[in-house]
């Protein structure tokens, strides 16, 4: 029980797949649609079973990020949840503690943007709320993201960037953060 388990997306089977995303849409009350599930495949995954199934999950993913004349690659945390009946146990921060390997061994950088719900869990964990400006870089141009910032944290593996200078997100379907 509470077995920790990493591997690639392409290393799940369809059932390991299946099982996570039903998790991530009852863990999220039918605020986690097909985007959202694009967004959480195509890194690595960490997550919890037990008895019952997949209890705690989240993935981290490769983008790229622009700040100040420069492309970071950049390990972004997708998809953390735990099941209602197994929440605060600590599996989220197991989950976390895998990613954060992750991102420390392979990213200049990682980031995640948080809910209200999770913030305290990230900030927990030395996460940092990037004080400045957000953007992405949309088919057509540079598009402001003003909804996010105060919502976005990085976790430093080199130093923290210039908060004067905006991060600038490769653009994405659904949600661009």
């Amino acid at each position: 029980m509470n077995a920790l388990r990493t591997a690639h997306t392409a290393d799940l089977d369809p059932a390991e797949l299946h099982e996570i995303h039903a998790l991530l849409e009852a863990a999220f009350e039918g605020d986690f649609d097909e985007d959202d599930w694009d967004h959480t495949i195509g890194g690595i995954h960490a997550w919890l079973r037990d008895e019952r199934g997949v209890a705690a999950h989240g993935s981290v993913v490769q983008r790229r990020v622009q700040h100040a004349g420069r492309s970071l690659r950049v390990g972004y945390v997708e998809g953390v949840a735990v099941r209602a009946d197994r929440r605060r146990e600590g599996l989220g921060g197991l989950v976390m503690e895998a990613l954060e390997r992750v991102i420390d061994r392979a990213y200049v950088l990682g980031a995640l943007s948080a809910s209200d719900d999770g913030a305290a869990l990230y900030a927990g964990r030395g996460w940092v709320r990037w004080p400045g400006r957000i953007a992405a870089l949309g088919p057509s141009g540079v598009v402001p993201l003003p909804d996010e910032e105060g919502t976005t944290y990085l976790r430093p593996v080199a130093g923290l960037p210039d908060a004067s200078e905006a991060l600038l997100f490769d653009w994405r379907d659904g949600d661009v953060l």
